[in-house]
């Protein structure tokens, strides 16, 4: 493995080279040229995409991983180039902070079952439920997946665990994968109609302003029209108001009511035109802003933040909007925090019908705003860690008990953070996103991977073919020969599971789904085993 970098690296000298990343002559130092596997990890797309074009011309037939921000550019490549897997960090990390943010630890996460999987590590210690019990219990808990078995004493692998009945010992740690659950809370009408009245108060304190505008306005032509007819008792009402409209508007009409009044009447017409020439003024201001600009929206945004029991997201950029689609796929209430009035995600938000509130998440007033009192937990997700900090500080201070969870780049200081201030979690998009990158490196789609005791693990799903190695063999036997955890199986006519699984033997087309140690897929690959595309 050869690493390339545009700045000298403390500590690496040997096996990284540096130079300019798109020059080709760096690219070629590297050894590009007979390269199985290229890796683009910068953060910027335009010097990725231009890394991406320089290698090809290298080497046409090479594997690029690339970490592209635009997904949907990077969906576009992957079907125009073949070879080519583009990867987001934030896609990658989201679904740990939303894990993170409903109260599970996770470090890291499963797709399976086109569902978002947890996965977290149990240490078994003196005090842990699972200490003495037996692995094939847990085995058989359709609940959640046994991902990893490392022991403390008597290393064996899962499968060979189970079967022979072990118990979970002191010290043994395991992975497992929890099955994630629809949030759905079933609401009462009178519940809802207590939401839509509150959504409307708030709605009608917002828009304060606006309303005794065009209340002075309404009271102005009463006014006028009520003068009109008491001085002429042979002015019809319908004249009189007429005229009171058209006289307060400027756009004129029936002028014949005012030219025979006193002259006093022709005075307070005088001064009924200036004030209404004002307040005509300020009601077109309001309404072109209401039609044409983003006030309604934001009113209307604020109505509708959630009383309680909702998930504030503080920054919609790119791992900002992803999770707030993981929380809300899974039917928790949402809102957002967002201070720029242009950022590129705020239009998906609102069609997700996600409450945004602009304005700075640090202020306190914002996060009141956002009913932070009464919050299930707060992520301050914005792309400056200083920032984050200070949102959370400022929660904190509003809601001691407020769960909140904060990204930060630079994992030093992330630790330090977590250590000094007592987050419920700080968390590195990067760091999380990394296992991934690597095991997508190793080979083909990789479904979910993990670190354990600086061993990486990778979930993938295999077609059994003719010429694959587990073809007609029992998985249990493969499982203990191969060294890997199965998952399911997929059947030309069902889904199996649990013991089910351990007993089938796998047929042509049948598809395989496990986990197993990196450093044991080349032997996969070697043996021609046929990757699923997802």
């Amino acid at each position: 493995m050869v690493g390339i970098s545009d700045r000298p690296i403390r500590g690496e000298t040997s096996d990284v080279v540096v130079g300019n990343l798109q020059a080709a002559s760096t690219l070629l130092t590297a050894g590009i040229q007979n390269a199985h596997t290229l890796v683009i990890a910068g953060d910027d797309d335009a010097v990725n995409l231009a890394i991406l074009m320089q290698a090809r011309i290298l080497n046409p037939q090479i594997r690029i991983i690339n970490r592209l921000f635009n997904t949907s550019l990077g969906d576009r490549i992957d079907h125009t180039l073949p070879d080519h897997t583009s990867m987001s960090v934030s896609s990658l990390a989201a679904p740990v902070f939303a894990f993170a943010a409903l109260g599970n630890q996770a470090i890291g996460q499963l797709r399976l079952f086109d569902r978002t999987w947890p996965i977290h590590e149990e240490y078994i210690d003196e005090t842990h439920p699972w200490k003495n019990r037996k692995l094939s219990d847990l085995w058989d808990d359709r609940s959640r997946m046994l991902i990893y078995y490392l022991p403390a004493a008597n290393k064996t692998d899962l499968v060979s665990a189970v079967l022979a009945d072990r118990q979970c010992q002191q010290g043994d740690r395991l992975i497992v994968a929890t099955q994630p659950t629809l949030h759905s809370p079933q609401k009462t009408l009178t519940q809802k109609l207590l939401k839509t009245l509150t959504r409307l108060h708030r709605f009608q304190q917002h828009s304060q302003a606006a309303v005794i505008v065009v209340l002075t306005l309404l009271a102005m032509i009463a006014v006028a029209t009520a003068t009109y007819i008491c001085v002429d008792e042979h002015i019809s009402i319908v004249d009189s108001l007429y005229f009171s409209v058209g006289m307060i508007t400027g756009a004129g009409g029936h002028e014949k009511v005012a030219e025979q009044a006193p002259e006093s009447i022709k005075l307070f017409t005088i001064v009924m035109m200036l004030v209404g020439a004002g307040i005509i003024g300020i009601c077109y201001a309001l309404l072109n802003d209401y039609v044409l600009g983003t006030r309604f929206t934001e009113y209307w945004d604020v109505a509708r933040v959630p009383q309680r029991h909702h998930y504030i997201i503080c920054g919609l950029g790119g791992i900002g909007i992803q999770i707030a689609k993981e929380l809300h796929t899974n039917g928790y209430d949402i809102v957002a925090i967002e201070q720029d009035p242009n950022c590129r995600f705020l239009s998906t938000a609102r069609s997700m019908k996600i409450p945004v509130i602009q304005g700075s998440a640090s202020l306190p007033a914002t996060l009141e705003a956002a009913n932070v009192k009464q919050a299930a937990a707060l992520l301050a997700v914005t792309s400056s860690d200083m920032s984050n900090v200070e949102i959370a500080l400022s929660a904190k201070g509003l809601a001691p008990k407020l769960s909140v969870i904060v990204r930060n780049q630079d994992p030093h200081f992330a630790l330090m953070v977590q250590q000094v201030f007592e987050f419920e979690g700080v968390l590195n998009p990067t760091e999380l996103a990394a296992p991934a990158f690597a095991a997508a490196a190793i080979g083909g789609r990789i479904l979910g991977n993990g670190m354990t005791a600086d061993s990486l693990w990778v979930c993938l799903a295999t077609l059994i073919t003719p010429n694959h190695p587990f073809c007609g063999h029992r998985i249990q036997d493969a499982a203990k020969s191969a060294d890997f955890v199965p998952l399911y199986v997929e059947t030309k006519c069902q889904t199996l599971h649990g013991w089910d699984l351990l007993n089938c033997c796998l047929s042509t087309g049948d598809v395989l789904y496990l986990t197993m140690p990196a450093n044991r897929l080349d032997q996969l690959w070697r043996t021609t085993s046929e990757l699923i595309k997802t």
